[in-house]
């Protein structure tokens, strides 16, 4: 397996591209701006992208999501829950003075259990609303890609529109109950681990 995190963007969003050795199948996991950076690597490793998929629809995650789906042709996946968040993505952006290009419509709706597989490379989808609507985990293969729900030793930011402190802990408490070894890679920041993050994290302390 073939995982490649690109750092993008004013926010410093962590991209990740993941994709099957033998089959090159991808997928690239919040393309949240700098398309040239994300394409090149995709055409320099030959890749083939299967799916673009979204964690959550903040202009720091889907930015470049409208390159990446004119070149690629790959289908583009969210939440039914965060097409609100989707839709209105570019006035969103503009009240951080960031100026985003229209979203193509999304292909898949996916909810919690769907799968998701590229080549012989198998993630399922976990849906952990807090940090907006629709938020979703992809977990797999020994990883879980949290978008902006965990980071190393805290979690996302729940005073954004569709924001809700509630929500966000009951899917805090559902990540911490996967195995300890899982690797975490997050929206921002470092890299951390599942049972890392039950000691550490400041908000396994707060539930």
């Amino acid at each position: 397996m073939i995982i490649r995190n690109l750092v993008v963007g004013p926010l410093e969003s962590n991209c990740f591209v993941i994709a099957d050795e033998k089959t090159r199948e991808a997928l690239v996991i919040d393309p949240g701006d700098e398309p040239d950076k994300i394409l090149d690597f995709i055409t320099g490793n030959n890749l083939e992208v299967k799916y673009i998929v979204c964690t959550h629809a903040h202009f720091d995650h889907v930015g470049a999501v409208p390159e990446i789906k004119k070149e690629t042709g790959a289908k583009i996946i969210i939440h039914r829950d965060e097409l609100d968040m989707y839709q209105r993505s570019k006035d969103l952006a503009a009240l951080w003075t960031y100026e985003l290009d229209p979203l193509p419509e999304p292909d898949i709706f996916v909810v919690e259990g769907d799968k998701l597989e590229i080549g012989d490379v198998k993630f399922e989808i976990l849906h952990t609303p807090g940090h907006s609507p629709g938020g979703i985990c992809i977990y797999g293969e020994g990883i879980l890609l949290t978008g902006d729900t965990l980071f190393a030793g805290s979690v996302g930011r729940t005073d954004f529109p569709g924001g809700d402190i509630e929500k966000l802990k009951r899917s805090f408490k559902k990540l911490m109950a996967l195995p300890d070894e899982t690797k975490v890679l997050p929206g921002h920041g470092p890299q951390s681990t599942i049972g890392n993050e039950r000691i550490h994290n400041l908000f396994s302390h707060e539930i």
